[in-house]
């Protein structure tokens, strides 16, 4: 007898449907026969689904038996089609009747007692079944909880094989989980968030111009790049950046656990829903790691930053090739990757903040330190970042040593509260200024925006076309300049660029370009 089961397959961060096909009863020697372009885990699939089936009551197919994963030419990984794969083999072999099987999307895991686990992809999934107009969609506990994040299909959890049985063929009703949760999270995201275990700005002494031009970077959605000696504090205000940005809307939360659901970092509890991603890579990441790709491509560090930040240490001890990689997803939010697997496009509209040195050394400049840095080292450090990359970062600010005296001080520094109220106040006129269209942060704006929201007088060009050729700035400097430009102006409430905005932005491009040049 031939059953069919609904399920899917992820493609990136995106689900593609797949019919699990089981035909029992065959001619021929007893076995199980898997096809349709399985990988491993899906191969070992008859092991887990045998043992499920026997530690559950049920009786294992006892003749030849093909299951084939539909379509062919999709290639299937992971251990979700096990409870499809082991509810398709009892309609198959009749152990229950299973007529409607077809209505509903079926995903999980099967442990050898029958109880089932969690599944990457759950939001994904859930999205397929609404937009198949499927019934309802049948997963493991925490996966359920996952897919009931999206509204407009009926989610029911399934912890064991049996209790999947006894409710397709009615005799143990479930209700369908609430999709109420985001709903909630959304209502309350007028209250500030918490400071988790980065800490507050308030921690943070001395390097005010620094804190500076984080908030304006910040306000504006700006990449960002700082320059000092190690013990400066880098690292310990990139990590607090994610406590001063204002919390994601309901959407960005959708697209952020998407993302995570599809890299099974929601299963590990590694994705919070008060917070934007915060992503560290070390510097030996490979280019895939962090663009993303594989075998079957999936997301990278990059997407994994999707409305947070991805903070790159030691910028220049990273691989020239992983550096280069990055200019193309900072101009346009998302990457394509190309596989024998397939094509996918990813989102990755992330903040960019990189921290180095000034030489290898660390104490270029450094009135404390001596530096035992040749020229030609310190050349050849400053080499391994290159100019297209530097003019995609709009800030680069320098964090010098601090001294005894400051390090001493008890007088707390400005808090991540008061910083996120001047921040949320400068994105809510730029979201007032983009009504209607894509853009959401002056980051991002495009050509006709820029004409539009950040034009400045003749007096203003001059000066910034003097900036342009005494520092030798590119056109796409320019624009980033007029962006950086119009933050200042937002956070000062004003609602034309005037000319200490102007002279701040090109300030955070002078220091780029004396620190290099």
């Amino acid at each position: 007898m031939l059953a069919t089961i609904s399920s899917a397959a992820l493609q990136g961060i995106e689900a593609e449907p797949v019919q699990v096909e089981v035909n029992a009863g065959e001619a021929g020697e007893p076995k199980l026969i898997l096809v349709g372009l399985p990988d491993a885990a899906v191969k070992e699939s008859d092991d887990r689904v045998f043992s499920a089936l026997s530690n559950s009551g049920f009786r294992p197919p006892r003749t030849r038996t093909t299951i084939n994963l539909a379509p062919g030419h999709l290639r299937k990984e992971g251990p979700c089609y096990d409870l499809p794969i082991a509810l398709g083999i009892l309609a198959a072999t009749r152990q229950f009747p299973g007529e409607n099987l077809g209505d509903w999307l079926i995903a999980g895991e099967l442990s050898l007692s029958g109880a089932t686990r969690p599944v990457r992809g759950a939001l994904a999934m859930a999205r397929l079944a609404r937009r198949l107009g499927k019934r309802g969609l049948l997963l493991p506990g925490l996966s359920a909880e996952e897919a009931a994040l999206v509204e407009g299909v009926s989610v029911y959890r399934i912890d064991s094989l049996d209790q999947a049985v006894r409710f397709l063929d009615g005799t143990r009703p479930l209700p369908p989980l609430a999709p109420t949760a985001l709903r909630d999270l959304a209502g309350a995201s007028a209250a500030p968030p918490r400071a988790d275990a980065a800490g507050d700005f308030a921690e943070v002494k001395g390097q005010h111009a620094l804190r500076r031009a984080i908030e304006v970077a910040v306000a504006g959605s700006h990449n960002l790049l700082m320059i000092g000696p190690p013990g400066s504090g880098k690292s310990m205000i990139a990590k607090r950046i994610p406590t001063i940005m204002p919390e994601p809307g309901l959407d960005e939360r959708l697209e952020i656990l998407g993302i995570h659901s599809a890299a099974g970092r929601t299963l590990t509890g590694e994705t919070s829903w008060q917070s934007r991603p915060f992503r560290s890579p070390h510097h030996t990441v490979s280019d895939v790691a962090l663009l993303g790709g594989g075998t079957i491509p999936g997301p990278g560090e990059i997407s994994l930053a999707h409305h947070g930040v991805l903070f790159l240490d030691e910028l220049p001890e990273f691989k020239r090739s992983a550096l280069e990689v990055l200019r193309q997803p900072l101009e346009d939010c998302e990457v394509t990757i190309s596989r024998s697997a397939g094509k996918i496009t990813l989102p990755c509209a992330f903040m960019l903040v990189a921290a180095m040195n000034p030489c290898p050394c660390g104490y270029l400049g450094d009135a404390k330190h001596e530096c035992r840095c040749t020229p030609p080292q310190i050349q050849r450090y400053r080499a391994r970042i290159s100019g297209p990359l530097l003019d995609r970062i709009d800030l680069h600010v320098e964090a010098p040593a601090l001294s005894i005296a400051e390090l001493r001080s008890a007088a707390p520094g400005e808090s991540s509260a008061r910083l996120r109220d001047r921040i949320a106040a400068a994105r809510r006129r730029q979201t007032g200024r983009f009504t209607g269209g894509r853009t959401v942060a002056n980051s991002r704006m495009t050509q006709a925006e820029i004409r539009r929201d950040c034009a400045i007088d003749s007096e203003l060009g001059d000066l910034l076309q003097h900036a342009m050729e005494q520092l030798s700035l590119s056109a796409r400097a320019y624009d980033r300049i007029l962006k950086v430009a119009r933050t200042i102006a937002d956070l000062a409430g004003a609602e034309k660029i005037a000319a200490p905005h102007l002279l701040e932005a090109i300030q955070y491009r002078s220091l780029d370009r004396a620190v290099f040049y």
